[in-house]
């Protein structure tokens, strides 16, 4: 697998968002910028709660075939880059996915897993056709999923039912702290997990990665990645809800950081930064946002200059 430079692009997005021209503008403005060749696109799937065994992606709050199918083209014809899914859902009550959960066993007239990976593989392969169809170079089986990751029967049919229809590469996106604990990375082609480590402790956390690279023997990478630019958020890059004062420098220190450690790692084959959104701010307000979005911070210039050595 060749090296990921890469960066989520316009996550959840709803529909009508890729028939917009501001859109466009963002992705040109992220190719000029990052010097990325990979975009990971996320299709949003909705559940009403944790234990809603249906699966919705036929709403408004998920992109139509029509304009994830011209966003892809684009980004492939216009900018050459390589293009991956990753269809994600959520939970419509605000509750993360990785609470997603049933009991271990199906019960008569409870919710029930079976039930659930039905209508989540129904979802996976809707969008593993479009992927077959466009050339994706890689499709994404899912992100964060903690409580289901121990179905370990239910996820291996999941894959393979996606490489009924999709022949490029197959992987799944764990979480931070769980790549250990997933027992089929043998089913996929790449390990992937959200890199959201504190700015100190990257060295023990890839000494742990690298123990679950060398047993599967799959190549591995960051599907996400990022940091707020927010005073003490590269010491927990996972809590989006940590306030504060503007920290442009810790962000970028955050990024060279784990630049700097999984360099050392020839196993670690690359990034997916979270994220870049379509609607952009005005630059001139890159100084006052203290979000996950590089755009006009001085993790940019971070990001542009590694990716541009690779």
């Amino acid at each position: 697998m060749d090296f990921i430079k890469g960066v989520t692009f316009a996550p959840f997005a709803p529909r009508g968002t890729f028939e917009k021209d501001e859109a466009y503008d963002s992705l040109d403005n992220l190719v000029k910028l990052t010097n990325a060749d990979f975009i990971i696109l996320v299709p949003n799937g909705l559940q009403d709660t944790p234990q809603s065994e249906s699966i919705d992606f036929s709403s408004c709050a998920t992109l139509s075939d029509e304009e994830l199918i011209k966003m892809i083209r684009y980004a492939k014809e216009k900018h050459n880059l390589r293009v991956c899914l990753k269809p994600t859902v959520n939970c419509r009550n605000g509750t993360w996915r990785a609470h997603i959960s049933f009991f271990d066993e199906d019960v008569i007239c409870e919710p029930k897993w079976c039930n659930w990976f039905r209508s989540y593989t129904e979802f996976q392969c809707h969008y593993a056709k479009i992927a077959q169809q466009e050339k994706c170079e890689m499709f994404i089986a899912g992100c964060e999923m903690v409580q289901s990751e121990k179905r370990d029967a239910e996820w291996r049919q999941v894959i393979s039912e996606i490489r009924k229809v999709y022949d490029g590469l197959v992987s799944y996106n764990t979480d931070k702290y769980q790549e250990h604990n997933v027992s089929w990375w043998d089913a996929v082609d790449v390990i992937s997990s959200s890199g959201y480590y504190p700015i100190n402790d990257w060295e023990k956390q890839l000494d742990r990665i690298e123990k679950v690279v060398k047993k599967f023997g799959k190549p591995f990478f960051f599907a996400e990645c990022g940091c707020m630019s927010v005073k003490n958020a590269n010491l927990v890059p996972n809590d989006w809800s940590v306030r504060g004062d503007i920290d442009q420098q810790g962000q970028a220190d955050w990024y060279k950081a784990m630049f700097d450690a999984c360099d050392k790692r020839e196993w670690a084959k690359g990034f997916c930064i979270w994220d870049w959104t379509w609607r952009q701010y005005p630059i001139e307000k890159a100084q006052t946002h203290g979000g996950y979005d590089i755009y006009g911070k001085l993790a940019q210039q971070v990001v542009r200059e590694y990716y541009g050595s690779k």
